[in-house]
């Protein structure tokens, strides 16, 4: 890869000491110029890597944003190149994930789906980078990667669902009136929370902002968190992820007579969520003889746990119980995020999953390549801290009301698929991609069938929600055939929806 630094602006690092000072900081950013090869073709673009000033509606500043922006060269007319807005979810995390994994122009090299050994790690060129079809922005919200508060403004100010969606709202206005596209095909690309989020902003940005999006691409998606919270009393979440605990289940070969087809099986298990396991679990403790006994049968077929500890369970298994038992007496657990990946089991009489091996397995090899780049080929100043993640700092806690939650004065659980819903029946030409993996114990496929087939929209409407399923996990991307079709569909997406 050639690459030239053609402009590095480089502040005294006095600016950001703001603890002594009065004085606003001022944003900072090096611009470097690279080439990559894409399916064949060479593309030359420019990155630029740094902070952004933040300012309020009232133009008072409020944070350094962080990103990182590659735009292709010799495009002559900003109307004819998209431009999509790129982060990851957390709340709390940066966007480094998305960025080495999949969309940006160079690509962590990881073990799939095994342990990646330590340091040298391998760097190489992406061909499954978007930068072909479109310009890039990965955004890291405030506390993580670069971004922090200044001014009167304090982190915790962002650390909030509609702190949050406002703030990148706000980053998104600024930098598209910054850099002239206002009138550039615009696009969303979130993974985890930041599909949450991506759901909020997009509303956010049609009726406050009046940016209207061409397409919204969401990667392991959640729109209705009480689909994965376990609450104590609420059966929803054990309905929602049995399909993906069949998936899972099905993959290590837990499940008796084991089916030959994956899809039938999943569907099978959809049905039965949906009708006898909703029904067994709405009886509660009439749950009782035959009944129960017969439950607990389909149900260790559909988990591949025993009938016994399904007992003691009484029907209900969290997450980190299924993960830590599927494979207990091998001494393994399962993934969080990508359930065929599998780790130690230290203490054996552990109730729940202590870690999660997928992360454990790629993180190392993320984070050090990513600092690596950041700084020795991107030449970002090394006297800035990039943080992977807001959960180490100092007073890091999330405000989870959302004001379009209203309820009827009670505390209720966030759900941004009413500000969903909103942004498509106003925006009857906005189209949803949603990249589903099937091993995916964080954000479960059926949790997302279910929260689109309860945002009560129209027929013609709910047909711009587009559905596609991954053999891989929560970041299915470091599956090298998913990787492939990740790029392949948002890729013809982007494309498809950027043309008039």
């Amino acid at each position: 890869m050639l690459v030239q630094v053609f402009m590095c602006l480089i502040f005294p690092v006095a600016v950001f000491a703001q603890a002594k000072s009065d004085t606003i900081p001022k944003a900072e950013v090096s611009t470097t110029a690279h080439t990559v090869k894409i399916d064949g073709k060479v593309i030359s673009y420019k990155a630029t890597a740094g902070t952004m000033l933040l300012r309020t509606n009232e133009d008072q500043p409020s944070a350094l944003h962080g990103f990182t922006a590659y735009t292709k060269d010799g495009t002559t007319d900003p109307r004819t190149r998209p431009i999509t807005f790129v982060f990851n979810g957390g709340p709390g995390s940066s966007s480094i994930w998305l960025h080495m994994g999949v969309v940006g122009p160079r690509r962590v090299v990881v073990n799939d789906p095994g342990y990646t050994p330590a340091a040298p790690y391998t760097l190489e060129d992406n061909n499954a980078s978007l930068l072909d079809v479109t310009d890039l922005v990965m955004m890291d919200p405030i506390g993580t990667g670069l971004s922090r508060a200044i001014g009167k403004s304090k982190n915790k100010d962002f650390w909030g669902v509609d702190q949050d969606i406002r703030a990148i709202s706000q980053f998104i206005k600024q930098y598209v009136t910054e850099n002239d596209r206002w009138n550039s095909p615009k696009f969303l690309l979130g993974e985890s929370y930041g599909t949450f989020r991506n759901a909020g902003v997009a509303a956010y940005l049609q009726s406050n902002v009046g940016m209207a999006l061409n397409g919204v691409i969401m990667v392991s998606a959640v729109f209705d968190l009480r689909t994965i919270t376990f609450a104590q009393g609420d059966d929803i979440s054990f309905v929602m992820n049995l399909p993906t605990y069949s998936a899972t289940a099905w993959y290590h070969n837990k499940v008796p007579n084991k089916p030959a087809s994956l899809d039938a099986y999943l569907n099978e298990a959809r049905a039965y969520a949906k009708t006898e396991y909703t029904t067994a679990l709405m009886e509660g403790d009439g749950l009782t003889g035959e009944a129960r006994d017969k439950a607990l049968i389909r149900l260790s077929y559909f988990t591949g746990l025993s009938k016994a500890y399904l007992d003691k369970a009484n029907l209900r298994v969290t997450e980190p119980e299924f993960a830590v038992e599927l494979l207990r007496d091998s001494r393994q657990t399962v993934g969080r995020l990508d359930s065929r990946f599998t780790g130690i089991t230290q203490d054996m009489l552990n109730q729940g999953a202590r870690f999660d091996p997928q992360s454990a397995a790629i993180s190392p090899g993320y984070t050090a390549l990513f600092m690596d780049y950041f700084y020795n080929t991107l030449k970002v100043n090394k006297a800035y801290t990039y943080h992977t993640s807001a959960g180490g700092r100092e007073g890091f806690t999330w405000d989870w009301k959302h004001a379009k939650n209203g309820g009827v004065g009670f505390p209720t659980t966030p759900n941004t698929g009413v500000d969903l819903a909103e942004a498509m029946s106003r925006n009857p030409h906005l189209k949803v991609l949603i990249l589903n993996g099937l091993y995916d114990l964080a954000t479960p496929f059926y949790g997302v069938e279910y929260s689109i087939d309860h945002l009560e929209l129209e027929k013609e409407i709910k047909a711009n929600i587009i559905m596609k399923y991954f053999e891989a996990g929560h970041m299915m991307y470091t599956h090298r055939p998913s990787m492939d079709l990740f790029k392949k569909e948002s890729a013809d997406f982007i494309l498809k929806m950027s043309k008039r």
